[in-house]
């Protein structure tokens, strides 16, 4: 049988694992699931007759190498920064290999060797990055092979809950990593370019600064900008294209809100709080506010942000627990940012019941024979529950498929890669299908770059 390692068991490997094993009597496959919590690994198999889980510790390196050695290929669902033993241990041992992580600078320096040993190293195959890069060169290339110049593109997705479980006022729970939603938009300004002119959004400002976008049949979202959507504009071929913008889907009137917690400071992890362990929630949020002898915290707290009584925004932070003088923050020496996380971790759970959505939207401006077009592509996945989420999906069934393509030898170009070619989108975007992961592409009026998608 031909073999298949994969690295890490987590949330996103479930549709990825479901995938092999529902193929693996077809394509005669024995897939091996590694994780540090073996029974973890073995809930993921479900006990299929093809599968095999192991407690595997990456940093065992005999294992690591005899695992590796024995694998056709090996699939890492590893936090990025792990890949990278991983991949000289394929280079070593003559192996594919595939992950949804972004290229580092250290994987891409294995390009040549990789290709010297004929190998295909999939990277960025997930959502986003993954799906995003897919969808978007198709359009890309069949705007050009028709003679279109392309002037626009924009990018947008987000991880949100489901229509019927959403829920709380702020229109979101936590899909994926609570901490990359915190932290998110940290760490320099957004950057991109709008007809023709650089522009920045300092984080202090990115908030309140959105774009508006409208989806059939699912209504009325917002975009924040990405912190930098000019990474991909050679590789997609952008350099002359007047405005090149990507961001993150939130529901209107998140961005607001999560303004107020960015002002205050609650967003921060660069210093520890002292003795935020006995904090109570109200004390961490008074601990942001200036002193007042006989003014309450929200007193004060309405007052500094300029928040009207009657505004929903002051809901909302009371909905999420903002002012409980009970709840301890329990966290030695924890940062603004992490206590905020716990906070909100217990406020935006999923429920055992409760859904997730992806949602992606893509806009591209291109002029041909003397005349402004745009086309207009939207995706919504809706998950099954809470192992088969829209994220597992997403994330895992484009790593799984390319898998199975390279194993097949369907996908054959060498090199440390991601997908943007042909051979490689045109049959897994087509293969998703299957799956609900469908794009609706429409022929639209050209706007230019408008934020709030009205003619000017």
């Amino acid at each position: 049988m031909r073999q298949i390692l994969v690295i890490g068991a987590g949330r996103s490997a479930s549709s990825l694992i479901k995938y092999l094993l529902e193929n693996s009597e077809k394509e005669n496959l024995q897939v091996t699931i590694g994780d540090l919590s073996e029974e973890l690994a073995k809930q993921k198999t479900n006990n299929h007759k093809n599968a095999r889980a192991i407690a595997f510790d990456l940093f065992n390196e005999a294992q690591r190498k005899e695992e590796i050695k024995k694998a056709d290929i090996v699939v890492s669902m590893l936090p990025a920064h792990l890949h990278l033993e991983v991949a000289k241990d394929c280079i070593t041992y003559k192996k594919h290999m595939v992950t949804a992580s972004y290229i580092s600078p250290a994987m891409q320096e294995l390009d040549t060797a990789a290709k010297e040993n004929g190998l295909v190293f999939m990277n960025e195959i997930g959502l986003d990055p993954g799906i995003d890069h897919m969808s978007a060169m198709k359009v890309l290339d069949e705007i050009r092979e028709k003679g279109g110049n392309i002037i626009l593109f924009e990018s947008f997705c987000g991880g949100l809950v489901a229509p019927e479980s959403d829920t709380n006022l702020w229109n979101y729970k936590f899909t994926w990593n609570p901490r990359n939603v915190v932290l998110a938009g940290q760490g320099g300004a957004a950057k991109f370019i709008q007809e023709g002119t650089y522009k920045y959004i300092p984080y202090t400002k990115l908030f309140r600064r959105t774009e508006f976008l409208e989806v059939e049949g699912y209504g009325r979202f917002e975009a924040y900008a990405n912190r930098d959507s000019l990474k991909y504009r050679s590789v997609y071929g952008l350099d002359d294209a007047l405005t090149c913008y990507r961001g993150t889907i939130r529901r209107v009137g998140y961005s607001r809100a999560w303004d107020i917690l960015v002002q205050l400071g609650m967003t921060d992890d660069s210093y520890t709080i002292d003795n935020s362990e006995n904090m109570t929630y109200r004390e961490f949020t008074n601990s942001f506010l200036p002193y007042h002898p006989t003014d309450t915290v929200e007193i004060k707290l309405r007052h500094i942000q300029k928040i009207d009584q009657d505004d929903i925004i002051w809901d909302k932070l009371v909905e999420i627990d903002l002012f409980n003088p009970n709840k301890k923050v329990g966290l030695i020496k924890a940062t603004p940012a992490q206590i905020l996380e716990k906070i909100l971790s217990e406020k935006w759970a999923l429920e055992p019941n409760d859904k997730d959505m992806i949602v992606m939207y893509h806009k591209f401006g291109y002029e041909l024979n003397g005349e402004k077009k745009q086309i207009d592509a939207t995706m919504v996945c809706i998950g099954d529950d809470q192992t088969y989420t829209s994220m597992a999906k997403t994330v895992g069934l484009p790593v799984a498929i390319a898998t199975l393509k390279i194993l097949n030898k369907e996908i054959t170009t060498p090199g440390v890669q991601l997908p943007i070619t042909k051979e490689v989108y045109n049959p897994i975007l087509k293969e998703l299908e299957a799956y609900g992961v469908i794009f609706k592409e429409m022929e639209v009026p050209y706007l230019g770059y408008n934020p709030l998608n009205v003619k000017n």
